[in-house]
């Protein structure tokens, strides 16, 4: 199983509704909140290709993108295989 690592921030509804996602398919995650230290804004930036928002989703080093990219994953049926 890959390691699954979300950038968040603070009231941010669609990092919530990631977390919802992640809990309705029994996945855990890591995250990190870009808001309690300086400098994991710019990592998130540059790990996501300059992707700004929130929130960023990572399986292992790989980029998944934000809740919409997840989203799609789960309602196509390919979350599980990519996460193996």
């Amino acid at each position: 199983m890959k390691n699954i690592t979300m950038y968040s921030g603070p009231m941010c509804a669609f990092c919530e509704a990631a977390k919802r996602l992640f809990l309705r398919n029994n996945l855990q995650y890591e995250e990190i909140d870009i808001s309690k230290k300086d400098g994991l804004r710019d990592e998130m930036i540059k790990k996501s290709n300059g992707r700004r928002t929130i929130p960023q989703i990572f399986f292992d080093e790989q980029h998944i993108g934000g809740y919409q990219e997840l989203r799609t994953l789960e309602k196509s049926g390919e979350l599980q295989e990519k996460i193996k």
